[in-house]
């Protein structure tokens, strides 16, 4: 049996821009996406703090060091320029590998710099 579980999430990340006209997807800087092991074309979901909206898409690569956090496409009606999202990916893990599973945390600024990486996620609700 397999179980999908958190595998990385960015924790604030402030929308840089949004492109109606795109094809689809978010832009993310590749710098960021690195740290958590997220990689270009898989798939996340986002949650916006702002409005509830939670919806997915997949992920492409943006200028290293740009902070840019651009959702395109259809997404783009879904947020505004400032406004507060989370990204989630997720993995299939084996069974007998849960108890082990590390998800990678970072949490962002509002310049869209990581400020920390969090190994779990504290039990407080608020950071």
């Amino acid at each position: 049996m397999f179980r999908t579980m958190m595998k990385a999430k960015l924790h604030r990340a402030r929308v840089t821009e949004s492109n109606l006209n795109y094809v689809g997807s978010i832009t993310i800087d590749e710098d960021i996406m690195d740290a958590v092991d997220i990689v270009e074309n898989e798939k996340v979901q986002i949650v916006n703090n702002n409005n509830g909206a939670r919806f997915e898409t997949y992920v492409i690569k943006g200028p290293r060091g740009s902070g840019v956090f651009c959702l395109n496409g259809a997404a783009a009606r879904l947020v505004q320029e400032g406004d507060v999202i989370i990204v989630i990916s997720y993995a299939l893990v084996a069974e007998e590998n849960v108890k082990e599973h590390q998800p990678k945390v970072a949490v962002l600024n509002e310049s869209n710099q990581i400020v920390e990486m969090l190994g779990t996620e504290p039990a407080s609700t608020v950071l």
